[in-house]
Formats: C-alpha cells, sequence, structure tokens
C-alpha cells in the first residue's frame, strides 16, 4: 500500500487543526489514512486503498456506508426541503414514538446533538430532579467530552483527568470500578442521601467492551432504589446496537430511569437523546425547570435518517445478520487466540467486538469456555483472567495493540479502531467473505 495522499494531507491538516485531526482518536501514528469514500462495508482512502471497516464512524453505522433507497431518499427529501427551521416538524415527532414503542424504560424523550450533550443534560436532569449534587460513575467508563465524568481517582478522593476542570467538578463525583458490588455499597453507605444519580454504560464500550458480571445491574437498580437515586443507562454505544430494538437495558432485563442515546439512533448524522420516564424527562424546560435546549436539536434529516434507519432495521432482519456474522468473527477469533495467543481475551457482544492482548490466561480451557466472546461466566476456565473493569484492560498489552497489531492489520486490508479500547462493530453491509478475510489477517498478525 502506499500512503503518499494521506501523508500530504496529513501535512496539510497540521497546519490548520489542533494536532491536525477534528477528534484525538485519529491521531493515528505516525499519521492517520485520510478517507475519501465508504463503499457498504469497506472504505476507500485518498490513495485508492480498500479496508474492510470495523469502525464503522465509532458505531452509528448499523448499515453501513451504503444509504437503502428509503433512508436516501428520506435523507435527501429533507435536506431539499431546507436546511432547518427553528420549529418542530413531523419527523421529530416519529422518532421519538418508535423509541418510545421499542425500549421498554423510555416514555419521552428529548433529543439533542451528540452523545456528550446527552449525557451532560441527563446528569444535569438527574440533578435538578433529585435536589441532589454527587454522580456516581464507573472508572474508565466514557460518558462523553463533559466536566462531571472526566475524573480520576476512586470513591471521593477524585480528581479531574483534563487541564481546564476545576477540581470542584470532581468534588461531586464517586468513582468505583465497573463490576464491584462492595465499591458501590460502599460510596452509598457513605454518601447515599446526596448521590443524584448512578452513570453507568450497560457495557463498557470505550474501554474494551467489559461485559457486566452476573446480578451486576441488578444490583445497582436495587441499590438506587433503596436511596432514591436515579440509575442512568448511558446507551450512546450499545443502544438499537446490542438487544436490538430494545437496546442493551431489554438484552439485560434493567430498566433504568433516564437513557440516554446516540450514533445509530442518528442514522448516521450528529445526534444525542435523553429519554426515561414522562415525570423525570418533563423536567427538562418548558415542561419543568431544567434548563435545555439547542439550536439544531430536532434536525429534520438527522430525524429523518434515524427513523428511516430504525424501521430499515426492524423490517429487514438487520440485527440476525450482524449479531451472526460477529458471533462467527468472535468464535473464529476466539480458536485463532487460543492456538496463537492463549492470554489474550476474545470480547464483545451482538454485533460489537474486540480483541483485548491481556497478559495472563489458564493454561488449557477444555470445553466450558465462552466460545464467542466473554460473558463473565464464572463456570468458564477464564473468568478469573478476563477483564472485569477498565483497569483490567488498561494493564494488558496496550502498546503492542497500537503500534504493532493495528497497523499489520491496516496493511492487510483491515480497518480496526485505533487503540486497545474502543469498540469495533460489525455492521449489515459486511459479508462472510469478510469474515473469512479478516480472520486470516488476524492468524498472519497475531
Amino acid at each position: 500500500m502506499t500512503h503518499e495522499q494521506s501523508r500530504s494531507l496529513y501535512d496539510r491538516a497540521l497546519s490548520v487543526l489542533s494536532g491536525g485531526v477534528n477528534s484525538s482518536v485519529r491521531a493515528i501514528r505516525p499519521y492517520p489514512f485520510f478517507v475519501e469514500r465508504g463503499d457498504g462495508g469497506h472504505v476507500i482512502d485518498a490513495d485508492g486503498n480498500r479496508y474492510i471497516d470495523y469502525v464503522m464512524g465509532y458505531g452509528p453505522l448499523l448499515l453501513g456506508h451504503d444509504m437503502p433507497e428509503d433512508l436516501r431518499a428520506a435523507v435527501q427529501q429533507k435536506a431539499s426541503e431546507g436546511p432547518m427551521y427553528g420549529a418542530p416538524t413531523e419527523v421529530e415527532v416519529e422518532l421519538a414514538e418508535f423509541v418510545t414503542r421499542h425500549v421498554p424504560s423510555v416514555e419521552m424523550l428529548r433529543f439533542v446533538n451528540s452523545g456528550t450533550e446527552a449525557t451532560v443534560s441527563a446528569v444535569r436532569l438527574a440533578r435538578g430532579y433529585t435536589g441532589r449534587d454527587k454522580i456516581v460513575v464507573m472508572q474508565s467508563g466514557y460518558h462523553g467530552a463533559q466536566e462531571s465524568t472526566l475524573v480520576e481517582g476512586e470513591g471521593d478522593h477524585t480528581q479531574p483527568s483534563s487541564p481546564g476542570i476545576p477540581d470542584s467538578f470532581a468534588e461531586h463525583t464517586l468513582a468505583v470500578p465497573f463490576n464491584d458490588e462492595d465499591a458501590i455499597d460502599a460510596v452509598f453507605e457513605e454518601h447515599g442521601d446526596d448521590i443524584a444519580a448512578v452513570l453507568t454504560e450497560p457495557i463498557l464500550g470505550n474501554y474494551g467492551i467489559v461485559h457486566p458480571v452476573d446480578g451486576y445491574h441488578e444490583h445497582l437498580r436495587e441499590v438506587c432504589d433503596d436511596y432514591g437515586s436515579l440509575l442512568v443507562f448511558d446507551e450512546v454505544i450499545t443502544g438499537f446496537r446490542v438487544g436490538g430494538l430494545q437496546c442493551a437495558q431489554g438484552k439485560f432485563g434493567i430498566e433504568p430511569d433516564i437513557t440516554t442515546f446516540g450514533k445509530i439512533i442518528g442514522g448516521g448524522f450528529p445526534v444525542g437523546a435523553i429519554g426515561g420516564r414522562a415525570e423525570i424527562i418533563e423536567s427538562f424546560t418548558p415542561a419543568g425547570d431544567v434548563f435545555q435546549s439547542g439550536t439544531f436539536s430536532g434536525h429534520p434529516v438527522t430525524m429523518a435518517a434515524g427513523l428511516e434507519t430504525l424501521r430499515y432495521a426492524a423490517e429487514n432482519d438487520v440485527y440476525d445478520h450482524v449479531n451472526g456474522l460477529a458471533e462467527d468473527l468472535r468464535a473464529g477469533l476466539t480458536d485463532i487466540c487460543a492456538d496463537q495467543a492463549p492470554n489474550y481475551t476474545v470480547v464483545g457482544t451482538d454485533s460489537m467486538f474486540k480483541v483485548i492482548f491481556t497478559r495472563e490466561g489458564p493454561g488449557d480451557v477444555g470445553d466450558d469456555h465462552c466460545e464467542a466472546g466473554c460473558r463473565q461466566r464464572e463456570a468458564c476456565p477464564r473468568y478469573d483472567h478476563c477483564p472485569k473493569t477498565g483497569a483490567d484492560v488498561k494493564a494488558a498489552q496496550t502498546e503492542r495493540w497500537e503500534r504493532l497489531h493495528w497497523p499489520a492489520m491496516k496493511e492487510r486490508g483491515v480497518f480496526l479502531t485505533a487503540n486497545q479500547f474502543e469498540s469495533q462493530f460489525v455492521c449489515d453491509a459486511h459479508t462472510e467473505a469478510d469474515v473469512e478475510e479478516t480472520l486470516e489477517a488476524y492468524k498472519e498478525v497475531l
């Protein structure tokens, strides 16, 4: 492969864009390749190189890069009718109706413009609704670029994880390890009357795809109920990808009080949403007193794209297809790792997947191991070695993944997320041939 055009574009970008990119995760070393266009489950870069794409825009592209006819027509129609209006449109009502029909906990929605905006608004809503200030987050969980959750530390010993955030923000944020019931109990015993909400991803999706251990979410639900706190599920990544139209909360059988959405709900266009019980969501202005507003919220092009994406998924067995391909991919990766890298852990569920370069593993996994992605089963011989927290993922061979594995896979025409942490995704446009080619690449690289 040659990359002269991408290198030239990056050279130009460094002069006019901070770090040469508009999102830090795109700053691949020594320089990123620049995408010219998408084609189904593939992307073609500025030098004409073709890659199987498992980044999928970091999750929004459930259907891949080619819009089905109805989706393309809806987007083109809304764009041709006018950019936006500063007034409501019917399509935003239709998308809200679709979501409330399918997601068990959601009775009402407020659309915004990004996953970050959704979680910022959800935290403000939880505080305004409960009259409390503190929130509990999971260490290494990611909820966008917002001050309340960009923290590091444990319990109430937290500090901002980025310059530019006053310490006073972190004072109201309690951080606990994912999958640790004792840690949750401890912070509630000390601060329970001041905790507005527990904010968590159902599955850690920005830190290696960490699956919950059995009973963990049920415990969160119980503790929140006992103390009058709200349970907030960040489904920006998992929403309408894990668990199909019911999202991850439907898959796990847990009803949070508030859910944040993004990515797929906008069909590949900028979007976010906050959903939940009507009595809570109605606390937003103008129905209530918690301020929330946005010029581009409910943008008609985004609303049309999201609605037609979800309709297409519902009517065309999309989830059966993507989940089946990802299952085959994870199963194949599990076999390859058993032969070539037995310490490594295959993770993921539904259409999400990743190989975590864990440093230790059992000598012989036998027949009772998780065959297509870690499920945190205590009976699995790998149970004690599978990542259960973000710290476990961070302790893996992250530099080996980024500096050796990613470039080698790219040179074999497979586009993975840029580091050890973010999830990878299968889309409806991927094929069995793509899976086979990907597995062959892994065999050569691992």
